[in-house]
């Protein structure tokens, strides 16, 4: 199960596989689906720590957005997803 996370973790540094790995998740996935599948792209560029430091956001503020109760304003998503080199998009079907 290692070897999983470490590939897809490797895949995640892709901004293309990142966009389609988010948008995956944000079409069929949960809200808290969602979040992981960020955090995971977070994690694959670096980690929480790196990414509290290019949003000016708390590293506690940011394990709270990505725990399981984590409700993370539109304005706060944006800046996350800005700061992964990704955007958030509306699209017709």
């Amino acid at each position: 199960m290692r070897q999983f996370h470490d590939l897809k973790i490797e895949m995640l540094k892709k901004p293309e596989f990142a966009a389609e790995y988010l948008n995956t998740y944000l079409e069929d996935g949960t809200e808290n689906e969602f979040l992981t599948a960020i955090k995971n792209v977070a994690e694959a560029q670096g980690g929480l720590s790196k990414l509290a430091s290019k949003t000016k956001l708390n590293r506690a503020n940011l394990y709270r957005i990505f725990s399981k109760k984590g409700n993370p304003e539109i304005q706060t998503l944006v800046k996350i997803l800005d700061s992964l080199g990704l955007r958030l998009a509306v699209a017709s079907d």
